[in-house]
């Protein structure tokens, strides 16, 4: 009987990343991060996200994200900054095709997030809208932003997605719609099919859900275990949009520590994979 040995191996990662691991073979271990991403757009979405910025220009009160209430995950931030009022907006994500999709395969290759909210705002006054779905489409067909080039242009990522391919959330939607119609937060949380609009808001929602089929497998080392969007009506406070948020962010925490696997989980599955290996040579 042969007996086995799995030697692992930690490389090294940027700080508040979790390293991905090895085994003697060099093949990569399924695992995560702890990291939770939530991006904004136009007000309030910007301004409820703040706290959870760790960038100290943006949030010179400190980062409230470490370990957020002890719940074992880092939940980390990025928004624009709207100086001159609402339109294309300065710094990350500036409401932009391209600026969007050079931020986002950024950010998501530094964050590897577990998972992630998309938020924007709305034409609703106090909607909480957990959108089911977004769709992609010909560039021709996408509303024009506020700097040439106006709409997706054929370099970025999403111009290999077929139009009218639709990606569904991965959140627990009823769970939240519950949790925050619960709460203290004067916003009305309802639940859409799919997203039908054709601009930022969409744009980005897709990317977000694109993102987590594509780190959807048991076996990717960085694997993403939610992702989807919410539509914020414009009249929500900011005071409100932040409590909705930490609601939404509770309900998102207990259900990931409902599904992540047990860490040893992937080393057993590696480990089966190898026996069978072995018995086949």
């Amino acid at each position: 009987m042969q007996r086995l040995i799995l030697t692992l191996v930690v490389l090294s990662t940027p700080a508040g990343l979790a390293a991905p691991v090895r085994d003697i073979t060099g093949t990569r271990v399924p695992g995560h991060t702890n990291n939770i991403l939530l991006t904004g757009y136009w007000p309030p979405t910007n301004e409820m996200l703040r706290q959870f910025s760790a960038n100290p220009d943006q949030n010179p009160g400190g980062w409230a994200g470490a370990d957020w209430e002890g719940r074992g995950f880092d939940v980390y931030s990025f928004f624009p900054e709207f100086p001159s009022g609402v339109g294309r907006g300065e710094g990350d994500f500036e409401v932009d095709y391209q600026d969007t999709s050079a931020d986002w395969w950024r950010i998501t290759e530094e964050i590897r997030p577990a998972a992630i909210i998309t938020f924007s705002r709305a034409n609703t006054s106090i909607g909480w809208e957990m959108e089911g779905g977004n769709r992609t489409y010909a560039s021709s067909q996408w509303s024009a932003d506020y700097l040439a080039p106006l709409r997706p242009t054929p370099e970025l990522p999403i111009s290999s997605e077929p139009p009218g391919t639709e990606r569904f959330s991965s959140l627990p939607m009823e769970q939240i719609v519950d949790a925050v119609a619960g709460s203290a937060a004067n916003v009305d949380p309802f639940i859409s099919p799919i997203d039908n609009g054709r601009f930022l808001s969409n744009y980005i929602g897709y990317h977000g859900n694109w993102y987590h089929d594509l780190h959807s497998d048991p076996l990717d080392p960085y694997r993403n275990y939610a992702a989807g969007h919410i539509h914020v009506g414009s009249n929500v406070t900011i005071a409100d949009g932040a409590l909705a948020t930490e609601v939404t962010l509770r309900v998102l925490t207990d259900y990931l520590n409902g599904i992540i696997p047990e860490p040893s989980s992937g080393l057993l599955l590696l480990a089966g994979a190898w026996l069978a290996g072995r018995r086949r040579a």
